[in-house]
């Protein structure tokens, strides 16, 4: 990793060892801000009080080696980045106004993404994760992880399962406190369906009974028009020497006929002359059929326009014309039918339901019965675990028990017993702690001393890691209120974990510090900051000193090198 501009690092790069890191120095020196830049990679929270005073941002940049196809590396690349030569570069920026961006193989990403990847890379164990796991929740979760697919497979059918029964009960309720607003909602629409049956509507009739109507009303001056536009172009029967358009159309076809062989121009014109004709004849027919058939009958008009009063009292409740009205019809005779069959609806989701509380007791009682398993095994490695942690009389174990339900319909029935439940099953799990034989097991919270509880925690840490699949672990001083021969354990168990995973562990003692395959010094300049040269690489007589320094606040101290000597043979013959 490469630090610009975070907390008292001024530009500093941390080179990593595949096996044991062991990152040290002085209160104040800068060893968290090394925890807090992988944080930043790993998509943590963007504080802008993290930025140096006086610098624009704070970069971290970090460079991971993976196989092309890893997990992270197969999320990475669809999302667009490059493996540059079996590494992916992540860097993070954060703004002194508090911006923040990622950018995953050389392409800009969301936070998010490197969240994500963090989740196949990293675990991260420190003070804040072992108050975490204090709570009963997340001891559940942890063994839960460890016991693998064991948990996971019944885990997955239980949460589906509890998914499907929470949207049950949500409809179910719905339907039954709705039911009064449901039944006022059916009568209107059946109120609505009746009306418009009576009055049994066609398509367009309205539209077709308004052109009638307004025929109807006006049928004697339409005859009249119709009558005199006839007599104009077929004459009039009772005016025989009256001239009409018909006749006049005849005579100029009779002269032109009688000269068209002359002139083809004029035989056209004869022949256009002779289709007006033809065209007055059908239009003198038509008017004469029009006037003949149309019907001036005053009870027809009434019987129209009482028809048009019933169809416009349907167009001003369920629609603006009469194709609306029966679209209205259809649609409520299908919400209609929808809530008429609500009833029916409520019993089958009723008996959806007692069968998925059912079948949640049975898959409930599978997931108590596999983590009571997994709890045996969990609490022997870590009891072994705390054996080589000088606390060989310590025994840990683990209480797995159900809350009876307030209510027998609230709960699942789980050995014989109506017993209270959530997302994760009936179980609460909780690490109890007997130090010393006779001692009643008590919460680890309240069963350990400082020290102990110290080495309880990393003991569950180092058994939890044992069942995490990512390549590289984190722990931030883990071993506060170690030291002695427990310390010495603290650093032999690190560096077995280190043996299969890459381990990076922040430590202010030199017993763990010695068993490092790698140690790291980070140092500030007198001005305060830690540079480029103040991350280094300890070897040899560096190593020493700074071993001597941890062990007696001075490097030069004959007697403090004699047992940092002696730490480092310990830890190379002692693994």
């Amino acid at each position: 990793m490469r630090i610009r501009s975070l907390g008292v690092i001024d530009d500093a790069v941390v080179e990593l060892s595949p096996g044991f890191t062991a990152v040290t120095g002085e209160t104040g020196a800068g060893k968290t801000m090394v925890v807090t830049s992988l944080g930043l990679l790993l998509g943590g929270r963007a504080d802008p009080a993290l930025v140096r005073i006086g610098a624009k941002a704070a970069v971290v940049e970090g460079r991971l080696t993976m196989d092309a196809d890893a997990p992270a590396a197969v999320r990475a690349q669809e999302a667009g980045a490059e493996l540059d030569d079996g590494a992916l570069l992540i860097s993070r920026t954060v703004s002194a106004e508090g911006r923040s961006r990622a950018h995953v193989g050389g392409r800009s990403a969301p936070v998010g993404l490197l969240a994500e990847l963090a989740d196949e890379l990293v675990a991260v164990h420190g003070q804040t994760d072992q108050q975490g796991l204090l709570r009963p929740a997340r001891q559940r979760e942890a063994l839960d992880r460890y016991a693998g697919e064991a948990v996971a497979a019944p885990l997955a059918r239980y949460a589906a399962a509890h998914r499907r029964l929470r949207a049950v009960a949500t409809e179910l309720d719905t339907l039954t406190t709705r039911a009064r607003e449901r039944a006022q909602e059916a009568d209107l629409l059946r109120f609505g369906l009746d009306e418009i049956a009576a009055v049994e509507p066609q398509p367009g009739e309205d539209a077709a009974l308004a052109a009638e109507a307004e025929r109807l009303g006006h049928a004697e001056a339409l005859a009249a028009a119709a009558g005199v536009a006839h007599a104009a172009l077929a004459g009039d029967p009772e005016d025989p020497e009256g001239v009409d358009a018909a006749t006049l159309v005849a005579a100029a076809r009779r002269a032109l006929d009688a000269v068209r062989g002359h002139d083809p121009q004029l035989a056209a014109l004869a022949e256009r002359v002779g289709e007006i004709g033809i065209l007055l004849a059908d239009a003198a027919g038509d008017l004469a059929g029009y006037a003949d058939g149309l019907d001036a009958d005053p009870l027809r008009l009434a019987a129209v326009e009482e028809r048009r009063a019933a169809l416009t009292h349907l167009t001003r409740k369920y629609g603006e014309d009469i194709d609306a009205v029966l679209a209205w019809s259809q649609e409520s005779a299908a919400r209609l039918a929808e809530l008429d069959g609500d009833d029916d609806k409520i019993a089958e989701l009723t008996a959806e339901r007692d069968a998925l509380r059912t079948e949640l007791g049975a898959l409930a009682q599978e997931l108590t019965d596999a983590r009571t398993a997994a709890a045996t095994r969990f609490a022997a490695d870590v009891t072994a675990e705390l054996a080589e942690l000088a606390m060989p009389h310590a025994r840990v174990s683990v209480d797995i028990r159900q809350t009876e339900a307030a209510e027998e319909s609230d709960g699942i029935e789980v050995g014989g017993r109506s017993v209270a439940y959530g997302p994760s099953g009936a179980d609460e799990v909780e690490l109890l702690l007997a130090p010393h034989p006779g001692a009643p097991p008590r919460p680890i919270s309240k069963g350990a001393s400082g020290g102990e509880l110290s080495r309880v925690m990393l003991a569950v840490e180092v058994v939890f890691a044992g069942s995490d699949p990512v390549p590289t672990y984190l722990f931030d001083e883990v071993d506060a209120g170690v030291g002695g021969k427990a310390a010495v354990e603290v650093g032999r168990r690190l560096a077995r974990l280190a043996q299969s995973a890459q381990v990076v562990v922040v430590t202010h003692l030199p017993q763990v510090a010695a068993f490092a395959d790698r140690q790291l010094l980070v140092a500030k300049t007198h001005d305060g900051s830690v540079t480029r040269s103040g991350v280094t690489v300890l070897e040899g007589e560096e190593r020493i000193r700074e071993l001597s320094r941890m062990l007696a606040g001075q490097e030069d101290s004959q007697t403090a090198r004699a047992h940092a000597e002696e730490l480092l043979e310990t830890a190379r013959t002692g693994r």
